[in-house]
């Protein structure tokens, strides 16, 4: 099967092509972009899309490598023997299945997900390396070899927050989300709200792509959360022409919590819209 989007996520045909070819080459999709351009989702919909399941790894600061393998709790062991546990004696009670553990001995070849690989330590690629690349690791305690009876398919994000070692990037096949132009934005926004009001669309977008290109613009409002704007405009019943009146003296939205996430965006808006009041004055 080609993937080619879902009924749910609208993918532009140059991330169909990258999705495909990684599946092809057997490599990791690592996929960067702007917060909020549907790069975790995508692994949903690829998995959906597939007919597989979808194993998630959710990576912290504090995420070590080792535990998307296995975890041995040594320290269990030695309290259950010390009680006189007779679990002790199997020291495969002890070991903790990480995600790589589950992806590659799943009944059905799974999506795996590595979810903003960058959050980790920059050591944490290069430790997962050769374990993604020959798609095995060894267990030293039982002295055991788990391995991928059919590669998984594996999806890792990364939001840029740090560089990511060569060796690891030249295992991956690379694709960045280019933020969607109005067409592509307008389908999204159509898969999500199919009743929305035509007119709302148009104007909140324009508001939109407007406020997206105002200069010193710490964050710029994402998909995500012109979703989240339009939903609220229904909820509220804003009309079309509020969002059309383009006074300068009131450049800040309505309900702008939702597009503007830091008070350093929102006084930004609040001394332009000051600035335009004193220029008409």
């Amino acid at each position: 099967m080609r993937f080619t989007g879902t009924d749910s996520y609208i993918a532009t045909p140059d991330l169909m092509v990258a999705v495909n070819a990684a599946v092809s080459l057997q490599r990791p999709l690592l996929v960067k972009g702007e917060p909020g351009t549907g790069k975790t989702v995508l692994a949903h919909e690829i998995a959906a899309a597939l007919g597989r399941p979808l194993i998630p790894w959710h990576i912290k600061s504090t995420t070590k490598a080792q535990q998307g393998l296995y975890e041995y709790d040594a320290v269990a062991r030695l309290r259950d023997g010390q009680l006189g546990d007779a679990r002790v004696h199997d020291i495969r009670n002890y070991i903790k299945r990480g995600k790589l553990w589950d992806a590659f001995t799943a009944e059905t070849p799974p999506v795996l997900l590595i979810d903003e690989i960058d959050k980790a330590d920059i050591e944490f690629p290069n430790d997962l390396l050769l374990e993604l690349d020959r798609m095995e690791f060894h267990v030293y305690e039982t002295g055991e070899t788990i391995a991928a009876k059919v590669r998984p398919v594996v999806v890792i994000t990364s939001n840029n927050e740090k560089e990511l070692p060569d060796a690891f990037l030249r295992r991956c096949f690379f694709h960045y989300i280019r933020f969607p132009d109005r067409e592509t934005m307008e389908r999204i926004v159509a898969v999500h709200f199919p009743d929305i009001r035509n007119e709302l669309v148009r104007e909140a977008m324009a508001l939109f792509y407007e406020i997206r290109d105002v200069p010193g613009l710490k964050k710029k409002p994402s998909t995500s959360e012109l979703l989240d704007w339009l939903k609220l405009l229904m909820i509220d019943e804003i009309p079309p022409e509020v969002l059309k009146q383009r006074d300068p003296a009131k450049l800040i939205p309505p309900l702008h919590g939702a597009l503007l996430k830091n008070e350093q965006d929102v006084h930004l808006f609040e001394r332009l819209a000051f600035l335009n009041r004193r220029e008409r004055h």
